[in-house]
């Protein structure tokens, strides 16, 4: 490896990064450069440069706005991670956080990444009590607005608002190698809650012209998933939380195509600023591990 001449400069910095991040985010420059208090050709000679010094493309530019190409995808999921640990090490010389924050998770986070948004804050926060819960996310939006939380992962088939998080393929899941394509009338089990997890796979076989029943309802996702492990009926899941024991079944199954679920953040504006965006960022960093 040729070693660097202590006059080079590396072919991006931070700046490049974040102005690339929000870009992705937003999927317009226009919007981008709002958020970043910059003008749309000013990000643009950014995101110019940063291709340049990668040779790579990052975005395609389509009648829908900038999609990230495959180089793009691959630097997003660093790019993250680059700058909340450049945050995280900046923080090392402020003035330690201190207060505290109430934040409500999804239930159909993967264990993992719960358990990464909230070591990340702590270790990097130690000084901020953390209130958290895990649940239905329908009604987040309501409990950021009156002021019972400060940050909120909410989902929604589509997009939630706030600051977009990423996106998870919904699919028909059931136990590994039992063939539901013969059966007259499907079992289903369903999240008794109200949201789309409840509604969407009643409302889609309805359309379909195929008959169901509710062989079994819950109120979370890892009581849906030992029904599903038990092979007593089929149901929605998201790809994420698909899990040992279970299989993704089709429309080549006879069963109708779905949808995509969309996470977003969502912040309140009566929140301290600076410990809801490092909840912010340790959130967003846990998900593009």
């Amino acid at each position: 490896m040729r070693p660097m001449n202590e006059n080079e400069r590396m072919p991006i910095d931070s700046d490049l990064l974040l102005t690339f991040v929000r870009i992705a985010e937003c999927g317009n420059l226009t919007v981008a450069a709002g958020k970043l208090g910059r003008t749309q050709s000013a990000i643009s000679v950014q995101l110019r440069k940063l291709e340049d010094g990668l040779g790579v493309t990052l975005f395609a530019r389509t009648a829908k706005g900038m999609v990230l190409t495959p180089a793009g995808e691959t630097l997003l999921s660093r790019a993250t991670i680059i700058i909340s640990e450049i945050r995280e090490t900046a923080q090392l010389f402020r003035e330690p956080l201190t207060g505290s924050i109430r934040v409500g998770l999804p239930d159909d986070f993967d264990d993992v990444v719960l358990e990464r948004i909230l070591a990340h804050f702590s270790r990097a926060h130690p000084g901020v009590q953390v209130l958290a819960r895990s649940g239905c996310t329908s009604g987040y939006s309501a409990l950021i607005q009156n002021g019972a939380l400060d940050v909120a992962v909410c989902s929604g088939l589509n997009d939630p608002g706030g600051i977009a998080l990423d996106a998870d393929e919904i699919v028909w899941a059931a136990r590994e190698g039992m063939d539901w394509s013969k059966t007259d009338t499907l079992p289903l089990a369903v999240l008794d809650r109200p949201c789309y997890w409840r509604d969407l796979p009643k409302q889609l076989l309805d359309a379909q012209g195929q008959k169901h029943r509710v062989a079994f309802q819950s109120g979370s996702f890892t009581s849906l998933q030992a029904a599903l492990r038990a092979g007593i009926a089929i149901g929605l899941l998201p790809k994420s939380c698909l899990g040992d024991g279970l299989q993704i079944l089709t429309e080549t199954d006879g069963l109708p195509p779905l949808p995509t679920s969309y996470r977003a953040i969502l912040t309140s504006d009566n929140a301290p600023k600076d410990i809801v965006m490092a909840m912010v960022n340790a959130t967003r960093a846990a998900c593009q591990l």
